[in-house]
């Protein structure tokens, strides 16, 4: 052999170490996860022990065992070893801003109307809404939330709040027939949606909705009203729906004894577009109506047996082929607003109630909280499952803390065992929103002492109209 046949081999060889052969180029992505144990939630369920996930720009363009890796490049490799990949968990109700009001009135009864609405009536305002909703936005990211669905005053100002730290939201404007800081009429009200809804309608992360605070706090006409302009701009409309003795009682008198579902129904008011929170109070008749009109179901199981108001009939809606999704509620009632303190209570409190252990597996809570809450919001085909050409919401899930040692089952790690805390990264729309629990959007400690000054403001006015901090 020549010197000249050496030397090419020797440069042959250390070019093949460099680059070794996949058959094909090597694709350029924007980030890799790899050595995940990825969670797919795709309708088989499928699972990669060792795997990876490619992204470019927003979408997910591969995924599989972690062999075909080497198919793609990326400056930015998140090498995850062995933690959990699955899509991002979807609060499909909450009133995020309200966490500037948690911890107030927690034990008081009739906290709704006696406790909570004097309250925003005397607090609520643009700064207000802006900081709670920048408050809420960090702790849902901090605790897996990618997509979140929300109904307050001024949402325009919680959109910008999302706008700023990057997450995914369906964004419902208020409207109810009392006097609020942003509508002084249902009619404003209506008007301001309206105005929110041109304004927000092309937003790649952002959807807006109406949110009509339910059926007994709106009259028959601003529901009729509502409905038909949802068909019309195909916008969500987020209300809370059978979920108090109040609400029954009040609907039952203004429609001759029908049920807030039958009556919303009987004015033309239920359709696709409607996303009910809670629904305790819903017999079969009422989940038919549900399952008819394709209306989705926010499940709250902690704001729901927090208020005592009951369980909602979530085992039988699921058979009966209702869309559920879980929800939080606002601050004020969860009274977190991380999914992941939802999961064991969700399955723990329907195994009771139902006296049979068997009943919601942990599997099909973590189906709720990602592609059963995407379908209640419609969003299906974008988010609520890893695969490939959906959008890139994705979130890694330590497998290492002392809490999360060991795992045979990851479904039931993630539910029965898992803290907010463990999550460690988070992407929303391909973009890296938190890595390793630092969150790289917005400056957290600014938010949490702004918040902090906010609520020094709200006790001394509480103090000085004698208002008891209860």
């Amino acid at each position: 052999m020549t010197i000249a046949h050496w030397l090419i081999g020797f440069i042959l060889s250390i070019l093949v170490a460099l680059f070794p052969a996949t058959g094909h180029a090597q694709q350029t992505v924007d980030i890799i996860i790899t050595n995940g144990h990825i969670l797919t939630m795709d309708n088989q369920l499928t699972e990669y022990e060792r795997g990876f996930v490619a992204i470019k720009d927003n979408k997910i363009v591969a995924l599989g065992p972690q062999t075909k890796a080497r198919a793609f490049k990326s400056k930015k490799v998140l090498d995850v070893d062995g933690d959990i990949v699955l899509p991002g968990f979807i609060n499909t109700h909450t009133h995020a801003s309200m966490s500037l009001l948690r911890s107030l009135g927690d034990d008081v009864a009739g906290r709704l109307h006696s406790y909570i609405f004097p309250l925003e009536k005397q607090f609520v305002s643009r700064e207000m809404v802006y900081l709670g909703a920048e408050l809420g936005n960090l702790e849902m990211l901090k605790g897996g939330v990618t997509t979140y669905a929300d109904m307050y005053y001024f949402e325009d100002e919680v959109a910008r709040a999302v706008d700023e730290i990057g997450l995914r939201a369906v964004l419902g404007q208020t409207v109810i027939k009392y006097p609020q800081a942003d509508a002084k009429t249902a009619q404003e009200g209506i008007a301001y949606a309206e105005n929110f809804i041109k304004q927000y309608i092309h937003h790649p992360r952002i959807t807006p909705a109406f949110a009509p605070h339910g059926p007994y706090t709106n009259t028959t006409e601003t529901l009729q009203k509502i409905a038909q302009l949802s068909l019309d701009y195909d916008v969500p409309v987020l209300t809370h729906l059978a979920e108090s003795e109040k609400e029954r009682d009040v609907i039952a008198k203004r429609s001759n004894g029908l049920s807030p579902i039958a009556y919303l129904d009987s004015i033309g008011a239920l359709n696709k577009n409607l996303v009910g929170a809670h629904v305790i109070l819903a017999d079969k008749q009422d989940i038919a109506l549900l399952k008819q009109h394709q209306v989705g179901v926010a499940h709250n199981m902690s704001a729901n047996i927090k208020a005592a108001k009951g369980v909602a009939p979530v085992i039988e809606m699921l058979s009966q082929g209702v869309d559920v999704g879980l929800g939080t509620d606002g601050p004020m009632s969860g009274n977190t607003i991380s999914l992941i303190d939802e999961f064991d209570q969700v399955a723990k409190v329907h195994k009771l109630w139902h006296k049979d252990r068997s009943l919601m597996p942990a599997v099909e809570v973590i189906k709720m909280a990602t592609i059963g809450s995407a379908r209640v919001l419609n969003l299906q085909h974008q988010i609520g499952s890893v695969e490939e050409g959906k959008l890139a919401d994705i979130i890694v899930i330590s497998s290492k803390s002392a809490n999360m040692t060991p795992i045979y089952n990851p479904y039931s790690a993630l539910v029965y065992s898992a803290y907010p805390s463990d999550v460690r990264h988070s992407i929303v729309h391909g973009r890296l929103l938190m890595e390793d629990r630092e969150v790289l959007t917005v400056d957290e400690n600014s938010i949490i002492t702004r918040a902090r000054d906010f609520s020094e403001k709200i006790k001394r006015a509480l103090i000085k109209q004698g208002t008891p901090i209860l």
